[in-house]
């Protein structure tokens, strides 16, 4: 067997590759309340009354340039969300780059400021990195890979698979933007002119949720989408979900682009949104709260969580009837973060 495009993009296949060939070639300690093999969005180091938490990806975006961004705000963007839906404040980055022989320094310079606007959205600084450089044609253009450091008190590090049955679940604003935007620039199908990237860091709107209380899992729905993190939820938390199809964000361009290419965009990148679990008695709060930042206008409270269809997520639709969201194989779109 050998590795295919799927295996990078955040479906079943990819869980399968980490699982299988990854995870059980390593030894690693849980050192704090989240490990490796949570498989979550980081993991934490205890450090007195602390939890230090790590996270890392990688960029490999295709366009590099995109409407509403580039791979540089891309990269830190995706790293400081992946760092707030655990809880923890972001505080640095590190970034190491890998760039193609001839690769314009103009182009670079513009990427690296973009990266830093970004971070000091959310007070984050780039504190270390590293750049190489490979022969013309061995990689395609440039590749960001970034970690991420942010803290919280310990014990409040959010978890996957803290949700309940009973939590609502609260989408923060419209999916598929991202990615459909991405294929539409990419392919020319000219919904660009209205549609953008949702990149955008998230930790001073999830600060303000995080200041009401009652928020038990998060997530941001990056590649997979909507489906596949939160079929990872009601795997990891023993739960079943069910959502309701009239209340889930979609931009008319999204729905067309989607209908027009066959696209579920349930399971298309999103890099601007997050998914909350939080208390049935606090959800209203938390949404007015998400509602009135900049990056939570169009939040909606979607659905919850239930004892019912465990491992399952349920979408209710429109017409009345009900369907199972199977977490996707790949991804629709490849090359989108």
């Amino acid at each position: 067997m050998h590795i295919q495009m799927a295996h990078g993009a955040g479906g079943e296949l990819m869980n399968r590759l980490i699982t299988d060939s990854i995870l059980k070639n390593l030894t690693s300690e849980k050192l704090g309340e989240v490990g490796l093999a949570d498989l979550d969005d980081g993991a934490s180091i205890s450090l007195g009354n602390k939890e230090i938490v790590v996270s890392t990806d990688s960029y490999t975006i295709s366009p590099i340039f995109f409407p509403g961004g580039d791979i540089g705000k891309l990269a830190a963007c995706g790293t400081i969300n992946d760092i707030s839906v655990m809880g923890a404040k972001p505080i640095a980055l590190a970034s190491a780059i890998i760039l193609e022989e001839g690769f314009p320094l103009a182009d670079l310079e513009r990427i690296i400021r973009s990266m830093n606007t970004s971070c000091r959205e959310s007070g984050v600084s780039v504190i270390t990195g590293d750049t190489k450089v490979m022969q013309r044609g061995a990689i395609d253009k440039i590749v960001i890979t970034t970690t991420g450091i942010g803290f919280a008190d310990r014990g409040k590090v959010i978890k996957d698979s803290n949700l309940s049955a009973g939590d609502k679940i609260i989408l923060t604003g419209t999916v598929g933007d991202h990615g459909i935007a991405l294929m539409s620039f990419r392919e020319g199908f000219g919904f660009e002119t209205t549609l953008r990237s949702d990149a955008a860091p998230l930790w001073y709107m999830i600060e303000k949720a995080l200041g009401v209380g009652g928020i038990t899992a998060m997530r941001d729905p990056t590649r997979g989408g909507l489906s596949a993190a939160l079929n990872d939820w009601a795997c990891k938390s023993s739960t079943g979900i069910v959502i309701y199809e009239e209340k889930i964000p979609l931009r008319e361009e999204v729905i067309a682009a989607s209908e027009m290419l066959g696209i579920d965009p349930l399971t298309v990148a999103n890099e601007g949104k997050a998914i909350i679990g939080v208390r049935p008695d606090r959800a209203e709060k938390i949404l007015r709260v998400i509602r009135a930042t900049e990056h939570g206008r169009d939040a909606q409270i979607i659905g919850e969580a239930t004892d019912r269809h465990i491992g399952k997520v349920i979408l209710n639709t429109t017409v009345g009837g009900k369907r199972i969201i199977e977490p996707p194989l790949g991804d629709p779109i490849p090359r989108i973060c």
